[in-house]
């Protein structure tokens, strides 16, 4: 019985540092994130999000609220940075609700672009098509 349970917290430990080692993993992988969608590079954002994809297993959706690039979500990031080709692709690849739903300061994408006066934006009028 004691075997079990010292057999039980050992493969408890290795999970645990195991997670915690993916976490700093997926943060690596993320890192120049911002850098790819400031500078409007399709092409990269494209590779990193497909090497996520097939690291981790995660789609834009699930890592999407956890990046931020000073303060703004990447689709906002493109849109003060008229990142066109980043900003469409991003607004294409999110799923419909969660272009929808609320961001971390409470607003919206749409009620963000009219608050800042970006409703001019291409990137706004793919986000309009969308939703």
């Amino acid at each position: 019985m004691l075997k079990i349970v010292k057999t039980s917290m050992v493969i408890a430990a290795f999970s645990l540092l195991y997670t915690g080692s993916a976490q700093a993993d997926i943060n690596a992988a993320l890192q120049n994130i911002c850098n790819i969608v400031k500078t409007d590079d399709k092409g990269q954002l494209r590779k990193k999000m497909k090497k996520v994809q097939s690291d981790y297993r995660m789609k834009l959706k699930d890592y999407y609220s956890g990046v931020s690039c000073g303060g703004n979500s990447l689709i906002r990031t493109a849109m003060l940075n008229d990142a066109l080709e980043t900003g469409e692709l991003l607004v294409k690849k999110m799923p419909k609700s969660d272009l929808k739903s609320p961001e971390k300061d409470g607003k919206t994408l749409q009620a963000w672009i009219d608050e800042n006066g970006l409703s001019g934006s291409p990137i706004a009028s793919v986000l309009n098509d969308r939703i």
